[in-house]
């Protein structure tokens, strides 16, 4: 329906409708009595009664003009014909929707209306402060350009802004249907990745429902990473959450939520629940730790089921595993077959695929070696690359100049990569490939154990004695050697940032209070007894340089999703009996972005079980000083052994024995996985040109001084509270006079940063980014509904008149089409903007939108209503010549969108294509949904329209 007005300044007569100007919500009054220079109004709808000064009663009269649709207080539609005046009050003439003729008086409008567009809103006297149309405007071009990047759907992530990450998240995020291993190594980032595709698939709206399941051990961790660092609140499904939830009403406690976390044990212990899961559906399936998932011909682990029947009805999955071969070729068989049943049916043809990636290691590590000058005398490798690429490319390259065949070869391996790799399933980045990784250095400090400790018999399990303090009695702080080495050894560094990690969150505590309360040492404690409020409040005060704690000490668990990289000691109280949770331990500190040597520090007992444990680590994986990929599984083939020397810590013999046996073990397995697929894996892994342009787009949109003014500003206008918290940072809280509720303001507020450098830094506040939670309310607040989508304003301009009456209309193309498919991208523009004139030429070229805004001048509420009265008739003439104008635009606008999709479109399907001839990671089905992607995102360029979304009058003054 549209609703038109015409205000006036006639007498108040019973019958009337009239509306208010401050109070919109009411809908339309009706006068009930006009005396005593007062007129009191009633809103029907609202229920409410109104009396008001008839000298400044902020009202507006409604009249509706011919052609316009309006509604009887019967919910009858009718197209009015006609208006005449009785009496002071209106009569309608019009039909209804089968065509009976209707007489409809003013008072039997319907009073529930709510007027939401630009000329209505500005007719019926709603009229917005100016600053909020600007701000409106300055939105719909950062919305624009935001949807345009390349880094679309990643600028939210607090993460350090590596390029092998970026690479695998705007890979796989701008995919269909992401399927994919994350294989990279430890300390890369696997976490991360799966964390920012999750947030461009559910930014973007192309993923709603997401399941992530995970080893028990890492559900804590998941759930602080994804809100930390993504923003993404996640629903923990366990046993009796689930409980709990169908004692509540629900009959499926997996439909309770959007973003579900839920341990794999859940799902092999209770069949009904992995009914339940299943049966929910979802569009993306995350699993960590996928290599625990056995699977072989003779037996399929209860794991690997449940697994396998989520991943049926999941869309999208993603499996996470450091170490993608561990299991052997069934094993990375069995995970491939996992993302797709139908490519991997069967593990020989499989393991012939495997022979075919072997030779083509082989070959690409053939010419990155050997380059052109190799290639062009070995005629075997020449006649290979031609029935790989075909005789055209390479007589192409022996036809090009010697200069150029470096380059030319370049091409052909990315060629060979892009086409025949396995990069479509399998991602794996190593650290000899990624730079940025700090050197690691390891010092043991041998103590001698207390008189009356001693080692038990070899009955005992080993995980006691790995904590000495556990049998030392209640005062054992005073009598542990290790205590009194840290207290000595924190003297001598007492500049440095020092992390301590024990196993137990009461040796934490008890340590805490010892350095802090008895020697004074600045220390803090971080365990998962600790509320999430108060492990942020140990982390900042860690974090502080200046008046910060010198040692925080972690318990195990509450070490787990915290990166501390301005720290680079680390102090192991004890040894965990795990290499890969040792390898988390040291993690802790050796990430990208650590500025020195990771010193890595052991008080032990000697000829004790951790004594034994850390040479095991050292010399026979050398697990201190680098990362061994293989540890786990050198820890199950090593584990009995390995305990019965820790139960006799004084057999040198067997020690020795066993330190040489593990070390060759390791050597032989790290030659057995680096002479795989390795070499073609990290080319198809990353790619730096791709790499590049997100890392760029990313870079741009981290402008602080950009992001900061206008968010300041729409917090501003918002009714939001702010105060200064550092160089870029603000306090939020919620304001007397906000303008709405936020769901994504906390009534306690929010301390925020812009500064990308400072939020990895301060993780105890919110980083505040173009795809942060709440300026996506406020921006989509501001676009999506009617605030300042109209403004009055004046303006002093010697080349034009005073009194001429100037009309900038902002039109956005109405798309149809859904936001998944992201369709803004292929708009050659966020919006189209008219600047009319009087006589209706357009001005926009001649005076742009930034200028105007530099100029222009607000007007007082009360003169721009009066305006309005006074030239209505020549703004409806002129909104009629805008919207002709933008009606010529459209052509032009849709035909060069078509072009620029089509370019891309066409391109990443030749591309798949070529692709799908000699590869098949792609198949039909996919060259299929790309071309009715294409074809949806054409009919919804053909279906376009241009939608007024805000206008602006200026009156160009003396």
């Amino acid at each position: 329906m549209t609703e038109g007005f015409r205000l006036s300044q006639t007498e108040f007569v019973p019958g009337q409708r009239w509306i208010s100007n401050t109070e919109v919500d009411l809908g339309l009054g009706i006068v009930v009595e006009s005396a005593n220079r007062r007129v009191e109004i009633s809103f029907p709808a609202a229920g409410e009664v109104r009396t008001y000064a008839i000298d400044n009663a902020p009202l507006s009269r409604v009249c509706y003009e011919a052609d316009e649709e309006i509604y009887s207080d019967e919910g009858v539609v009718i197209q009015v014909r006609e208006r005449i005046e009785h009496n002071g009050c209106f009569i309608y003439l019009g039909e209804d929707a089968a065509g009976n003729e209707v007489i409809l008086p003013e008072l039997h409008l319907d009073s529930a209306v709510h007027f939401s567009k630009p000329q209505e809103r500005l007719f019926a006297g709603q009229i917005d402060r100016h600053g909020l149309f600007k701000l409106r405007v300055e939105t719909l071009e950062h919305r624009h350009r935001l949807e345009q990047s390349p880094a679309y759907g990643l600028l939210g992530a607090r993460v350090a802004l590596l390029p092998h990450q970026l690479y695998i998240a705007a890979e796989l995020a701008s995919r269909p249907v992401p399927r994919a291993l994350l294989a990279d190594e430890v300390g890369l980032g696997k976490t991360i990745e799966a964390g920012m595709i999750l947030h461009q698939r559910l930014i973007s709206e192309r993923a709603r429902r997401v399941l992530i399941l995970l080893p028990d051990s890492l559900l804590h961790q998941w759930l602080v990473e994804m809100h930390r660092r993504f923003n993404l609140t996640f629903s923990l499904l366990d046993a009796e959450r689930c409980e709990a939830l169908q004692a509540s009403g629900h009959d499926n406690p997996f439909e309770s939520a959007q973003r579900v976390i839920s341990p794999v044990s859940l799902m092999t212990r209770d069949a009904a629940r992995l009914e339940q899961a299943v049966a929910a559906g979802w569009d993306l399936l995350v699993v960590d730790e996928a290599h625990h998932l056995g699977w072989s011909r003779e037996v399929v682990s209860h794991a690997y089921h449940c697994v396998e029947r989520l991943a049926q009805r999941s869309e999208g999955l993603l499996l996470l595993t450091a170490t993608p071969e561990q299991l052997g070729p069934e094993g990375h068989y069995a995970r491939l077959r996992l993302l797709d049943p139908e490519r991997y049916p069967d593990l020989d043809r499989f393991l012939e695929q495997e022979q075919q990636y072997f030779h083509l290691n082989h070959l690409i590590g053939s010419l990155l070696e050997g380059g052109a000058a190799f290639l062009r005398q070995d005629r075997h490798t020449q006649r290979e690359l031609a029935a790989r690429l075909g005789e055209e490319a390479i007589t192409h390259w022996l036809a090009a100049p010697a200069l150029s065949q470096d380059n030319l070869l370049d091409r052909l391996i990315h060629q060979l990569v892009d086409q025949q790799g396995t990069g479509r399933v399998l991602f794996r980045n190593t650290r000899r490939t990624v730079e940025g990784f700090p050197a690691r250095r390891f010092q043991g400090y041998p103590l001698l154990a207390p008189n009356f400790y001693a080692p038990q018999g070899a009955d005992v399990q080993l995980e006691p004695l790995l904590h000495p303090e556990r049998h030392l009695g209640t005062d054992w702080i005073s009598v542990d050697p290790r205590v009194a080495w840290l207290q000595d050894w924190l003297k001598q560094h007492r500049r440095d940032k020092v992390l301590v990690i024990c196993a137990h969150a009461e040796t934490a505590v008890a340590l805490d209070e010892y350095l802090s309360l008895r020697l004074g040492v600045r220390s803090s404690v971080f365990h998962e007894g600790m509320s999430l409020v108060n492990r942020d409040r140990s982390a900042a005060y860690f974090a502080d340089q200046e008046l910060g704690a010198q040692v925080l000490i972690c318990s195990e668990i509450g070490s787990e999703g915290r990166n501390f990289q301005f720290c680079h000691h680390l102090v192991l109280f004890d040894l965990p009996l795990s290499p890969d949770l040792l390898e988390q331990r040291i993690g802790r500190l050796d990430r990208i972005g650590q500025t020195q040597d990771v010193q890595i520090h052991l008080p032990y007992y000697r000829q004790s079980p951790t004594d034994v444990l850390m040479q095991w680590y050292h010399q026979g994986l050398n697990a201190f000083e680098r990362v061994c990929a293989v540890g786990d599984a050198l820890y199950q083939r090593f584990a009995q052994p390995l305990h019965a020397a820790m139960h006799q810590p004084e057999d040198a013999a067997a020690l020795e024995s066993l330190l040489h046996a593990t070390q060759e073990a390791r050597e032989a397995l790290e030659q057995e996985l680096a002479e795989g697929r390795d070499r073609l894996l990290e080319m198809s892994s990353f790619n730096a040109e791709r790499a590049d342009q997100v890392l760029q787009a990313m870079q741009s949109e981290d402008d602080v001084s950009r992001i900061q003014t206008y968010a300041e500003r729409l917090f501003d206008r918002f009714g939001i509270s702010l105060q200064p918290h550092g160089r870029h940072g603000l306090v939020l809280h919620p304001g007397e006079h906000m303008l709405c509720q936020l769901a994504e303001l906390p009534e306690e507020g929010m301390t925020l940063t812009f500064s990308r450098e400072e939020a990895l830094q301060r993780e105890e506040i919110e980083f505040m980014s173009w795809e942060h939670p709440l300026m996506i309310e406020l921006m989509e607040m501001l676009t999506h509904n009617e605030m300042g989508n109209n403004a009055i304003c004046m303006l002093k301009l010697p080349a034009l008149p005073p009194g001429t009456l100037l009309l900038e209309a902002i039109y956005e193309l109405n798309l149809t089409v859904p936001r998944a498919l992201q369709l803004p991208r292929y708009l050659p523009g966020g919006y189209v903007r008219l600047l009319l004139d009087s006589e209706g030429r357009d001005l926009s070229e001649v005076l742009g939108h930034q200028p105007l805004n530099q100029l222009a001048q607000p007007l007082k509420l009360s003169t721009s209503q009066n305006m309005v009265r006074m030239v209505r008739d020549k703004i409806t003439v002129q909104l009629q010549q805008a919207q002709q104008l933008a009606d010529a635009r459209l052509p032009v606008l849709r035909e060069t969108a078509l072009q620029t999709l089509s370019l891309e479109r066409d391109a990443a399907y030749q591309r798949l294509e070529a692709l799908a001839r000699v590869n098949p990671a792609v198949d039909e089905a996919e060259l299929e949904a790309h071309r009715l992607d294409t074809r949806t995102l054409q009919q919804g360029l053909q279906n376009a329209r241009l939608r007024l979304d805000a206008v602006r009058v200026i009156v160009v003054a003396d």
